[in-house]
């Protein structure tokens, strides 16, 4: 699949990291360099700007290595850019640690998959379906 894309950044294109990845990193497009504090968040611009074809969407997720070893996460995870939006990509990052993490052009600093979705019409009834576990919500199903 080919996706239209407009980089007014520094950086590469994102591209898929290994042969198997399902997400491109996204980088940090700056001007100069940006401090997130303890429990601020912050929205990041990538300089990137796309044309998703009908039927798909781009997903903004964290990267694994950032929250694991630095507590930064995504505000909206994961965020959800439809085939209409035009604008610059931005992502809004969380830092959940309790120091001051930098962020610097070129930081990778989240992950973009590209998915398809399908749209619904509602079917509006009196009764559904019968299963085994029925109402039972959150914790329902246990433990383990």
């Amino acid at each position: 699949m080919n996706i239209k894309i407009i980089n007014r950044s520094k950086n590469s294109l994102p591209a898929y990291e290994t042969l198997h990845a399902a997400g491109m990193d996204l980088r940090a497009d700056l001007e100069e360099t940006l401090l997130l504090k303890p429990m601020e968040r912050k929205l990041v611009p990538t300089g990137l700007h796309i044309e998703l074809p009908e039927g798909f969407e781009a997903q903004i997720r964290p990267r694994s290595g950032l929250a694991f070893k630095h507590g930064i996460g995504i505000v909206n995870s994961p965020g959800t850019i439809d085939a209409d939006y035009r604008g610059e990509i931005k992502v809004l990052l969380i830092n959940f640690s309790d120091q001051v993490f930098e962020i610097n052009t070129g930081d990778r600093i989240a992950q973009m998959v590209i998915a398809r979705h399908e749209k619904i019409n509602w079917d509006e009834v009196e009764v559904l379906t019968e299963t085994l576990r029925g109402v039972g919500g959150y914790g329902h199903t246990g433990l383990s």
